[in-house]
């Protein structure tokens, strides 16, 4: 069924799903800023942040991220995938991540196997080995506090780790308690998203459809009207974006309009009230 869609509209691939290529990531405003502080942090290590409501854009800017520092010859990059791990899960994980063989049951020779390794990384290659963590709003407290001592030698004069965290605003609101303070106060760049304007999602929408070798896709004025009724929001946009095209595709439509989102959500709210009543 995907393949018919994209072979109707002469699509590279679905603009609206979460399952981009690489190249076809956009890069939000504020962002390269913040990569050139990461690549900073990289020579000398330590705690880095991308925060905001979900939707706009987290996930996909780590993701960016990530293809990034995999330009940077000799950085080792690892993605944590078990954010919500105990502590000795989470250094498990650390060790799988950085080829470290873990006992979980000696917790402090796994802390010296690590601390060792990121040493000899960093005397072959001068770059801090690199950790992205996506919904660290999800990480326990203590691993959180784990990592900030775990990557911190000689009175905190040496750093062995960069650290990205990403997550929603429940992780900010968490740096301002007691217990983690000390970490928020070790973040050293940070990129907090905001809602963004229209002009924005016009020019986040025109990059999806160009990548995807459909810049016809859709009339100018329904990409503003998507744009005007996203609230600021990448996922709804896609969301809404995603819905039409299959709609559309249903409808053997040649190209998606206004006159189509008028009719489609128009029919859905009234369907909405009727199954209310």
């Amino acid at each position: 069924m995907n393949n018919d869609l994209l072979a109707q509209y002469g699509l590279k691939f679905n603009p609206f799903l979460p399952s981009l290529p690489a190249e076809a990531l956009w890069t939000l405003p504020g962002a390269q800023t913040f990569f050139f502080g990461v690549e900073n942090l990289v020579m000398d290590g330590g705690f880095g942040l991308i925060a905001g409501d979900p939707g706009l854009g987290k996930s996909k800017t780590l993701h960016r991220l990530a293809g990034h520092l995999d330009e940077i010859g000799d950085v080792v990059v690892g993605v944590m995938e078990r954010p919500q791990s105990s502590l000795s899960d989470f250094y498990r994980e650390l060790g799988d991540l950085f080829a470290v063989d873990l006992t979980p049951a000696n917790r402090y020779g796994g802390f010296k196997a690590l601390r060792a390794r990121w040493r000899t990384h960093i005397k072959s290659s001068l770059f801090r080995p690199v950790l992205l963590i996506d919904e660290a709003q999800e990480v326990a407290s203590t691993c959180l506090n784990e990592l900030r001592l775990l990557g911190s030698a000689h009175f905190d004069s040496e750093i062995l780790l960069t650290t990205i965290l990403c997550g929603d605003n429940r992780l900010t609101k968490r740096f301002r308690t007691p217990q983690l303070l000390p970490l928020g106060s070790r973040i050293r760049t940070r990129l907090v998203l905001e809602p963004l304007s229209v002009v924005d999602l016009l020019a986040y929408l025109d990059h999806l459809l160009e990548k995807a070798g459909a810049s016809h896709l859709m009339t100018d004025d329904l990409r503003r009207v998507l744009a005007e009724h996203s609230a600021g929001n990448l996922r709804v946009l896609t969301s809404m974006g995603a819905e039409l095209l299959a709609v559309a595709a249903a409808r053997q439509l040649r190209q998606l309009d206004e006159h189509l989102f008028l009719e489609h959500y128009a029919a859905t709210s009234s369907g909405g009230r009727r199954r209310s009543k």
